[in-house]
């Protein structure tokens, strides 16, 4: 077996992300990084192509749930928790920074922010853009898991966090990991009841976001369905 100090020095990924950046590494020498070690026989890059190959790609990896994530050999639950850190810390700096320059003033900037929470999921995810008076972002927060008919959207629930971060507007989003963002008719059915829900308390629901896979997605106000 080649170990990773047996490869030239700009071919080992610690020291090729030093010389050159994290974009100069490919998925596997990324995840060989957080690896650290391989298995036996196989050393940690070569063990990080193995386990991308098995999951379909490096995304589904990064989703996978704790059961699907843990069955396999070189991982398991120290790997996981790290990983859920690694990944939270990555989406709270990602927060922090459009919290200080992003204006959501059209529906392709909301799709932007929310493609990189809902994109890959493989469950469904409910979630909202709070915007202030002028539709700066304020946050990003998961509502709900599940379907619309399996995890309702309680208006009590969202107007509560639109106070906490004085927000006038929000954005509501979900996921649908087909890949197919058609809406369905509790999709539309669920966004009149929190625009209605919310009008009295001058919270306006700007639009309804559903994502699919890739660049799919179908917004409810740019279809004139809400």
């Amino acid at each position: 077996m080649t170990t990773i100090h047996d490869l030239p020095t700009d071919q080992r990924p610690r020291e090729k992300l030093l010389a050159q950046g994290a974009s100069a590494l490919t998925d596997a020498e990324l995840l060989a990084l957080f690896l650290r070690v391989g298995i036996k026989g196989k050393n940690a890059i070569e063990l990080a192509q193995d386990l991308i190959h098995s999951f379909g790609g490096l995304p589904a990896l990064l989703t996978a749930n704790h059961d699907d994530f843990c069955q396999h050999y070189g991982l398991g639950n120290a790997k996981y928790a790290e990983l859920q850190a690694v990944l939270e810390m990555a989406k709270r700096h990602y927060l922090a920074q459009l919290k200080q320059t992003s204006v959501v003033n059209s529906t392709q900037t909301a799709v932007a922010l929310l493609s990189q929470r809902l994109a890959h999921e493989p469950r469904e995810i409910i979630c909202a853009l709070f915007l202030d008076s002028k539709h700066h972002l304020l946050s990003i927060e998961d509502i709900s898991q599940g379907s619309l008919r399996e995890a309702p959207i309680y208006p009590r629930e969202i107007a509560r966090r639109a106070f906490i971060h004085n927000a006038a507007a929000i954005i509501l989003a979900h996921n649908h990991p087909s890949g197919d963002p058609t809406p369905s008719q509790a999709d539309i059915d669920v966004t009149h009841q929190l625009t209605q829900a919310l009008k009295p308390l001058d919270i306006r629901v700007l639009d309804h976001i559903i994502i699919g896979h890739g660049l799919r997605y179908t917004s409810l106000a740019e279809a004139n369905l809400i």
